[in-house]
């Protein structure tokens, strides 16, 4: 996610590129930022929960109000910061979110998460978006799903998108796109373009990898509290450390299922995208689209639970490529055993393999197991799908490769 040179910076009220073939159609997604889950509606919950959840998304409210009046008297501008997409060929999912950044402030950076903790949110940015050089047009289709208050003028045809009441900015775009690594391209009036990679997986895919980051392939140490809150926010990225020989296992997995398209879920908050994006790279594990989480308290989902995030982008997933079988992978510090035995459950047929990652006795912050230097694994529930438990790739990769390689034979 780059800058480009100051002859493509927009001034405010200048045309967008210009292009012979039809712009691309997008729409706002029922997005997962403002769509309340099922299981996370505030109304279901109990009344003590709904009063202090709403005092807490008020007291949010008028935190964001505040840094916003103090970030405009410091001359600060509204610029995008634009996360990774992903297509089906049919159609594309582009996320992104505007924010208030010093003129000279590139998008992207890798930095400490203390840093990136407290964006504050430019609601309302008009957004110029386009894929391969080719415009987006988009349909504002007042509140299907969406928090925010219907505004009538914004149902129309319209030559930009606007981003919502935090910033954020969840379209699906109507366009043919082969296979491959496409270039979305995100402007703002007074800024820089940036970039953003999209990948396109081929339709007929046949297999599909959906990964947790934290303790899974990136060492977080999440079951001791203090400990992942300051490896996310003050530990330098260069200095993080992947879990032993999961890129291994992952390049395996690539070789075996070249087509196979991987997807990364982390219960991170965004505002980290770019510092994971870089670890994934500089260790070599494969790439593929990230799909985190929106830490802002919000009137109607508050702030989705970890497992109640991954269900839901997987099952996001599941419906986007309805032909594609998966291979899930996570580690026994989450719950991961318990939310994708449910995703298999949910989608028969539809899962090849779990994989397992057991945190060691010093990762998993419990006392006896630290004392006994004995890692106990959280069981899995009863399923017809194959789990496989290992304490590093090497472990991994020793049990479910001979297994998928005879499946797939």
């Amino acid at each position: 996610m780059t800058d480009v040179t100051d002859d493509e910076v927009r001034e405010p009220g200048q045309a967008g590129h210009s292009d012979p073939e039809e712009p691309i159609i997008a729409q706002p997604a029922s997005s997962n930022f403002d769509a309340a889950g099922r299981y996370e509606r505030i109304d279901i919950k109990p009344f003590a929960v709904r009063v202090t959840r709403r005092a807490i998304t008020r007291t949010f409210g008028l935190w964001s109000r505040i840094s916003t009046a103090i970030v405009k008297r410091m001359g600060w501008f509204p610029r995008v910061e634009p996360y990774v997409g992903y297509g089906t060929g049919a159609y594309s999912r582009l996320i992104c979110r505007t924010v208030y950044a010093p003129l000279n402030r590139a998008a992207g950076l890798v930095q400490r998460g203390i840093r990136n903790a407290f964006m504050v949110p430019a609601a309302g940015i008009r957004v110029r978006i386009s894929i391969d050089d080719i415009e987006l047009r988009t349909v504002q289709v007042g509140a299907s799903e969406s928090y925010d208050a219907v505004d009538r003028t914004r149902a129309k045809s319209s030559e930009y998108a606007i981003s919502d009441v935090q910033g954020y900015l969840d379209l699906v775009t109507e366009r043919e796109l082969t296979p491959g690594v496409h270039d979305v391209s995100y402007v703002v009036d007074g800024r820089h373009a940036c970039h953003a990679p999209l990948y396109t997986f081929p339709a007929d895919a046949e297999v599909g990898i959906i990964s947790d980051v934290d303790d899974t392939v990136l060492v977080t140490q999440v079951p001791k509290l203090w400990r992942a809150v300051y490896n996310m926010l003050f530990l330098s990225p260069s200095k993080r450390m992947s879990v032993p020989s999961m890129s291994v296992f992952y390049s395996k997995l690539s070789e075996q299922f070249p087509d196979a398209p991987f997807f990364y879920l982390s219960t991170s908050p965004w505002n980290v995208e770019s510092s994971i994006r870089h670890f994934i790279d500089e260790h070599g594990f494969p790439e593929g689209p990230l799909l985190l989480r929106d830490l802002d308290p919000r009137p109607k989902t508050f702030i989705p639970s970890g497992v109640q995030h991954k269900l839901e982008f997987v099952e996001q997933l599941m419906a986007d490529f309805p032909r594609m079988r998966f291979i899930l992978i996570g580690d026994d510090g989450q719950k991961d055993p318990t939310t994708y035995t449910t995703i298999a459950r949910r989608y028969p047929g539809r899962v090849i393999a779990i994989g397992i990652r057991q945190l060691s006795p010093g990762e998993s912050g419990r006392p006896l197991q630290r004392m006994t230097g004995v890692t106990a694994t959280q069981p899995a529930p009863v399923t017809d799908v194959p789990v496989f438990y290992g304490v590093n790739g090497v472990n991994l990769m020793n049990t479910m490769m001979p297994y998928l390689r005879n499946l797939f034979k």
